[in-house]
């Protein structure tokens, strides 16, 4: 295929162009985006943020959390300071939290279980 020179290429897409029909909105296109216009311009200002009211809520809930990165970084420094010696058995505090940890994860199972059998039903329903 041979290359089409630059003023040939710009002639043929002009005439292509040319041979197309002219956009119209469609009827009543133009009255309502006019209505709309219209609405947006009588429509009230939007209500202001109460940044006076926000404002201490907003400082006082980053004064909270410096204060919690605070405590972790001294409770941090504590427990770099004093050595805690190895323990080769489990205590008793860490075993029991196993034991509710395996109770938890119990329960997320069977709320699984419960979840996926009621999709499974309504699926069959017809009501999805």
């Amino acid at each position: 295929m041979k290359p089409i020179s630059g003023t040939r290429q710009m002639a043929n897409l002009d005439r292509i162009l040319a041979s197309e029909e002219g956009l119209a909105p469609s009827s009543g296109f133009v009255a309502s985006v006019m209505e709309r216009v219209r609405e947006e311009a009588v429509a009230p200002e939007p209500i202001p943020f109460p940044w006076r009211r926000a404002l201490p809520g907003m400082i006082l809930a980053f004064a909270g959390l410096v204060w919690c990165i605070a405590q972790l970084v001294e409770m941090g420094m504590a427990a770099a300071s004093t050595p805690t010696p190895v323990r080769l058995h489990p205590d008793s505090f860490l075993i029991q939290s196993v034991k509710g940890a395996g109770w938890a994860a119990a329960a997320l199972g069977v709320s699984l279980l419960s979840w996926l059998l009621a999709r499974r039903m309504v699926g069959r329903s017809g009501l999805i």
